[in-house]
């Protein structure tokens, strides 16, 4: 399904499922946006992953030459509706992810996801990892400090927005 918000040549669109070709796609960027430590190799290893979700749905950012900027997953874990979201860096603090969020949020009465809350993870290309907490304060998120997630992968807090109209 595609979706007309079409400016400085991007757009967005949802999918039920994703090709190789885009899985190909949002691994190089989550490789490239996300710390080393969660780097995907392989795109078995990605199938793995998206086969763990259930009740799944991608948003996508792409721009003039179909190239992904930008992916967002939701789904359902524990009875609850998570997401995960990643935005090229070039793109960041333009209201791209702002923009992909409210579209999740206008499908989903609650969103929960890990989020890594320090800045001390290095990327790919040796840079930082910079914490998105205030982008998600900026996007009306609850931030769970007290909630955490900690394996030999991540150290995290828990975020959640809840839609307040019942």
């Amino acid at each position: 399904m595609k979706i007309n918000v079409n400016s400085r040549s991007m757009n967005f669109s949802e999918s039920q499922s994703l090709s190789h070709k885009q899985k190909e796609e949002i691994i190089y960027l989550w490789n490239k946006e996300y710390p080393l430590c969660l780097a995907y190799s392989k795109v078995t290893e990605f199938d793995d992953y998206l086969e763990s979700l259930s009740a799944k749905y991608h948003i996508i950012l792409s721009d003039h030459q179909d190239v992904i900027r930008g992916w967002l997953v939701c789904f359902t874990r524990n009875g609850e509706r998570w997401f995960a979201m990643i935005l090229d860096a070039d793109l960041q603090g333009q209201g791209w992810g702002s923009k992909m969020l409210k579209l999740a949020k206008e499908k989903n009465k609650e969103l929960n996801g890990w989020v890594i809350d320090n800045d001390r993870l290095v990327k790919q290309d040796g840079s930082n990892y910079r914490s998105p907490i205030p982008f998600y304060e900026k996007n009306e998120f609850k931030i769970l400090s007290d909630i955490r997630l900690k394996n030999k992968k991540i150290d995290g807090i828990k975020v959640q927005w809840a839609n307040g109209k019942e």
